[in-house]
């Protein structure tokens, strides 16, 4: 009988166990946890055909279908996973722990696997990373500033120097903005995102405070969950203070290379919120190769956008740290020393 954990423990398991996710494709694509490797016991649709059978027919018949399907394919789950852990030690996980997890647990201790079943399946999971995200035992401080300032930069620099970090935007895989998708990969479901950061934050050590970057609640399409949200706002902001011309020269080096129509596009996404006048004066901007000009007219609008969230959302203490250069180096020595 394979042993049992609970969720909790699963940091220090997998220092040295693979973990495997029995549920379907389907169920693992649309969130799972970091480092899993998916082994399903039944494909999307072997897994449909059964949940029919199971709710409009008969349980009994259910598993007698499941069984029917599984058993030509014992031996290749047994060589994916010996491929996967070739030391034979696996912690292996379904939805809630239940059927699936402690079929492909017995049959994998039958062939010679050290087999720990996670405790209430990924659903016991996925609770315990919420509450973990939401009581979060790490002290925040949130680099913040108005767009341009190079924040990302800074906090890059910052873990160089041994601070620990959180790259919100680099798990959301958007840099915020209606531009923030611009050469990105696809973001990842919300669900996925909270795992990640779940799993960026289990890596650090609890007493340690941890740098993140200042960020609406929605970061693209993905959403911080609401409780880790409002730690973050409570938590002591550094705000970089940058002239608008130092913002603008960042705003063109990072933004110049891509093709006008996504610029385009990606300004025609917020007429709305924008106005049209100004999106047309953008435009204009960038077909006559004024970039600077169209980067000044969006900081208009960012630097509004910005000054009313902080209206809206309060923070906790704010210390204005006031630079004249962009260099992410200088920035991040600056930003230390006002931290003290």
């Amino acid at each position: 009988m394979a042993v049992k954990t609970d969720p909790e423990k699963l940091p220090e398991l997998l220092a040295d166990r693979v973990l495997f996710d029995v549920r379907t494709p389907a169920e693992f694509a649309g969130g799972h946890i970091p480092g899993a490797v998916n082994l399903p016991l039944f494909t999307n649709e072997e897994r449909a055909e059964i949940g029919t059978i199971y709710k409009q027919v008969d349980p009994r018949l259910a598993f007698l279908r499941g069984l029917e399907l599984v058993g030509p394919k014992m031996r290749q789950y047994v060589e994916q996973a010996s491929a996967s852990a070739p030391d034979l030690s696996a912690v292996v996980h379904c939805w809630r722990g239940g059927q699936r997890s402690e079929s492909m647990g017995w049959l994998l201790e039958k062939s010679g696997f050290d087999i720990t079943v996670l405790k209430g399946g990924y659903k016991a999971f996925r609770r315990h990373a919420l509450e973990y995200l939401c009581a979060l035992p790490h002290p925040l401080i949130v680099l913040g500033g108005y767009t341009g300032s190079g924040k990302t930069e800074v906090l890059q620099v910052l873990k160089r120097k041994g601070e620990q970090v959180v790259d919100l935007e680099g798990l959301a895989r958007h840099k915020g903005s209606a531009f923030g998708a611009l050469g990105e990969l696809p973001q990842p479901t919300v669900e996925q995102f909270e795992n990640d950061l779940w799993a960026a934050f289990r890596e650090i050590p609890s007493t340690l405070p941890v740098w993140v970057e200042d960020e609406s609640r929605s970061i693209g399409r993905v959403y911080q969950p609401d409780g880790f949200w409002r730690i973050l706002l409570s938590s002591k902001l550094i705000q970089v203070v940058m002239p608008v011309e130092l913002r603008v020269e960042r705003l063109v080096r990072d933004y110049g290379a891509f093709p006008k129509a996504d610029l385009i596009e990606r300004f025609a996404r917020i007429t709305k919120r924008m106005g049209g006048q100004h999106v047309k004066a953008a435009v204009e901007a960038i077909n006559r190769d004024d970039l600077p000009a169209a980067a000044r007219i969006a900081l208009q609008y960012y630097d509004k956008t910005y000054e009313h969230t902080l209206e809206v959302h309060p923070r906790g203490r704010i210390i204005r740290v006031e630079v004249t250069t962009n260099d992410p180096e200088v920035v991040a020595a600056r930003v230390l020393e006002a931290v003290g």
